[in-house]
């Protein structure tokens, strides 16, 4: 079961004496269309997951953040003046958005706290943005400052990017900070203007874990950033995403066979997002299911970023009757499919697409039944009389 506010700030009371003044939560995120996208300033269609970093806190008056983390049993402080790194950790996260805070101009003040997640580690479901959105709205509660889904998101970014070191876009921070409950969100990866899209009722979106995990992608991944810029260039555009259908149909004869691969599924994947919100607007849960299907067949054959777990587990989510459709999401390579189901059939459809994929790879599946919740939010104030 996910956790909740109760279980969060009993683990705050037992290790420092009172209750909780706050609790913030931020959650991970699942992207239900438009992969590899986002580095071609096109649109993705996340949503937020009920599963989530909590953070149950009160304030200090010396300046210092002391946290400890109920998931790793650890405690880690650091003092808001003069921030350096110091080990590779869960800690660095913390540091790293108090810094990123604190260069933007933003005065903080000192807190401690329990902190806690239930967003699984590696699955491609961004435990580290949730991280950082929590932090940020822990920092910005105990602070009074002004909490901006945008603003925060991007100096979440910038803590991943510049202190963690790790080069990822805007849309694990986005969806964590600004999602809203019973709704995907449309984001463009260029303006970054959003859209919220409802889900279509009767749906639960089922997040299925291969088990597997990414092995040495960062070449892959690099050289098909560096495939979409030549396919941009040829195009005469900034980006891909000022690629339209009619224009790549015209002219793709003129790339090589795996450029022109790259730049299709790109192109079509924009295309296919839009379409996507369309059908969520009008309810129309079929086509949306389709649209996912098209989604993993590109990523398979055209963008080459799937992996046989991930195919495997797609196939077995689509020979359920209740499944509308599936697709690999994240990154690639291994991690997690993410399928939209009839709710009434949930319970049958895991463990029906769980005992097919384990009999035909031999490993365990993880699978989440999911809703999609609020972007990061405090949801507790001075709990049980704190301080």
């Amino acid at each position: 079961m996910p956790l909740g506010k109760q279980e969060i700030a009993a683990h705050f009371t037992q290790r420092f004496g009172q209750p909780p003044r706050w609790i913030v939560r931020a959650p991970g995120r699942v992207n239900l269309i438009g992969e590899h996208t986002d580095y071609n300033d096109g649109f993705v269609l996340p949503l937020a997951i009920d599963r989530a970093v909590w953070i149950a806190l009160r304030p200090r008056d010396d300046g210092r953040v002391l946290v400890h983390s109920i998931d790793y049993n650890e405690s880690g402080e650091f003092a808001l003046d003069g921030l350096t790194h110091d080990k590779a950790g869960w800690i660095e996260y913390l540091k790293g958005v108090a810094w990123s805070l604190q260069d933007a101009g933003h005065k903080l003040g000192g807190w401690e706290g329990a902190m806690a997640g239930d967003v699984p580690l590696g699955a491609g479901l961004s435990s580290s943005a949730a991280v950082e959105m929590a932090t940020a709205r822990a920092f910005a509660t105990v602070s009074n400052l002004p909490w901006d889904p945008a603003v925060m998101a991007k100096l979440g970014q910038r803590a991943e990017n510049k202190w963690i070191g790790v080069n990822c876009g805007i849309m694990d921070q986005m969806i964590s900070a600004s999602g809203k409950a019973g709704h995907a969100m449309l984001l463009d990866c260029r303006s970054m203007e959003t859209l919220h899209a409802p889900l279509p009722a009767g749906v639960a979106v089922v997040v299925l874990d291969t088990s597997t995990r990414r092995g040495l992608v960062d070449s892959a991944y690099n050289e098909r950033r560096w495939q979409c810029e030549a396919a941009a260039k040829f195009f005469g555009v900034k980006a891909l995403r000022d690629v339209t259908p009619e224009m790549f149909h015209e002219r793709a004869g003129e790339l090589d066979a795996t450029t022109r691969r790259r730049a299709r599924h790109v192109i079509s994947e924009d295309d296919r997002t839009l379409r996507a919100v369309e059908a969520m607007r009008r309810g129309d849960i079929a086509m949306l299911g389709k649209l996912m299907d098209e989604s993993h067949t590109s990523l398979r054959d055209d963008y080459e970023v799937s992996s046989d777990a991930l195919n495997v587990m797609v196939e077995s989510a689509a020979s359920h009757a209740a499944c509308y459709g599936a697709r690999m999401t994240g990154a690639g390579f291994g991690g997690c499919a993410v399928a939209i189901v009839r709710l009434d059939a949930a319970d049958d459809f895991v463990k029906h697409t769980a005992s097919a994929y384990q009999s035909r790879t031999g490993n365990t599946p993880a699978v989440y039944v999911c809703q999609a919740t609020n972007g990061a939010e405090v949801l507790g104030e001075g709990m049980g009389g704190g301080i």
